[in-house]
């Protein structure tokens, strides 16, 4: 598991592409054995309609009855054009010597035979004419051309389409990946500049400090070592921030701890430190001492001065309060964190989660992501606003699974 863990952006591509090639080709399969099986059965109404006029000629021999067989078969729905036995059109009349062609308005009556015969070598390219045969000698006495209907052509041409519309969602898809990605970076980037700025912001500013109490005390020994001990405590402290980083994209161990205890290291350090960082703010823990979870520490510390610092970005005025209450819900441990600044409005609470998110010069650019991905991917715990109200203050909650208490 990965702090910066992100699906591989090339196999996303991939999946779309194979994906959307098999719903175009899959659909074009499925399409054209749609298209045949109608073709077939219209076919069938040819073959049906060729059985009539066998059975109207044996019967009677006027063309009154080729007018009744065109009346019985209703569900001929394209078109047909009846000829004689070498393919020349029998009538120009509609419903006895075709069916389903429509002529120009304006064309001139002695223009049908011509325009039906140019459009029975037309549907000859389409499909073999169904021959009607005598039934003793088998002699062709007629034929009868037709075409497909028109949602049978309509189907033909509809895969392409999808196909077409299936490479145009890829690109656009392909471009939206790549855009998104190249934005996501430059997101991480600038969070990252930020959150190491922030993180290394407040052990240099004590250590400016404490070196000009290092120069006013210069010959008050136990002030020196009281300033030097204090100048170690922030040493180690921009020690443990290159080793926080060094863990991203490793698995941290857990161990067995007290989350009162981390927070308490972590306030101390602070409180120490918050004169010089232009600061009046107080910041008080409380709650149950002996809950213990599974915590790696130093991450578990990371979240903790990520919430204090984004808290003392929020506080704007003097009397500033930053708070912490523990306590056990029935398998889970809740870490409460409250400040007085000046809130988040409610449609921004999750996305002060994303990374390179930010409201102001600085703050809110990767901290909260990085600790929304350790308390939820490292701890398997859960970390968001509970509450927050505009120039009055937020509370962040922290549920982490309870192991024992000792």
């Amino acid at each position: 598991m990965k702090l910066f863990g992100r699906p591989n952006t090339m196999n996303l591509k991939l999946a779309l592409v194979v994906i959307g090639a098999a719903i175009a080709f899959g659909t074009l399969y499925y399409t054209q054995n749609l298209v045949t099986s109608l073709q077939d059965r219209e076919k069938e109404i040819v073959k049906l309609y060729a059985s009539s006029i066998v059975s109207i000629v044996n019967t009677k021999n006027d063309d009154s009855d080729l007018t009744f067989i065109f009346q019985i078969i209703q569900r001929i729905d394209f078109p047909l054009i009846l000829t004689d036995s070498t393919g020349n059109v029998i009538s120009t009349a509609q419903g006895t010597g075709y069916k389903n062609i429509y002529f120009d308005p304006k064309t001139a009556q002695g223009e049908y035979k011509k325009i039906l015969q140019d459009k029975v070598k037309e549907l000859g390219k389409e499909h073999s004419p169904i021959e009607v045969k005598t039934p003793g000698e088998g002699l062709v006495i007629q034929k009868i051309y037709y075409g497909d209907s028109d949602i049978v052509q309509r189907l033909r041409y509809y895969p392409y389409l999808q196909i077409a519309f299936a490479i145009l969602f890829i690109i656009l898809a392909y471009a939206s990946f790549s855009y998104i990605k190249r934005s996501e970076q430059g997101n991480i980037w600038v969070g990252m500049s930020k959150e190491t700025a922030h993180q290394l912001g407040t052990p240099i500013s004590s250590l400016m400090g404490w070196n000009e109490m290092l120069r006013i005390n210069y010959n008050n020994p136990d002030k020196v070592l009281d300033t030097a001990e204090e100048i170690d405590s922030d040493l180690m402290r921009l020690n443990k921030i290159t080793k926080r980083f060094s863990k991203i994209g490793s698995n941290p161990e857990l161990q067995s701890e007290s989350p009162y205890d981390v927070i308490m290291r972590v306030t101390n350090y602070f409180q120490r430190r918050l004169p010089h960082l232009g600061k009046n703010v107080s910041i008080t823990v409380e709650g149950i001492k002996d809950l213990k979870t599974d915590l790696n520490s130093e991450l578990f510390e990371w979240v903790i001065e990520n919430l204090i610092k984004n808290a003392l970005d929020a506080i704007e005025h003097k009397n500033g309060k930053i708070s912490f209450l523990i306590s056990a819900g029935k398998k889970n441990i809740e870490i409460e964190i409250t400040d007085n600044g000046k809130g988040i409005e409610y449609r921004r609470w999750k996305d002060i989660f994303r990374p390179g998110y930010s409201t102001k010069r600085r703050g809110w650019g990767l901290g909260l992501s990085l600790s929304k991905r350790i308390i939820e991917d490292y701890h398997n715990g859960r970390i968001f606003v509970a509450n927050s109200i505009l120039n009055e203050g937020t509370t962040f909650k922290i549920v982490l699974k309870g192991n024992q208490q000792g």
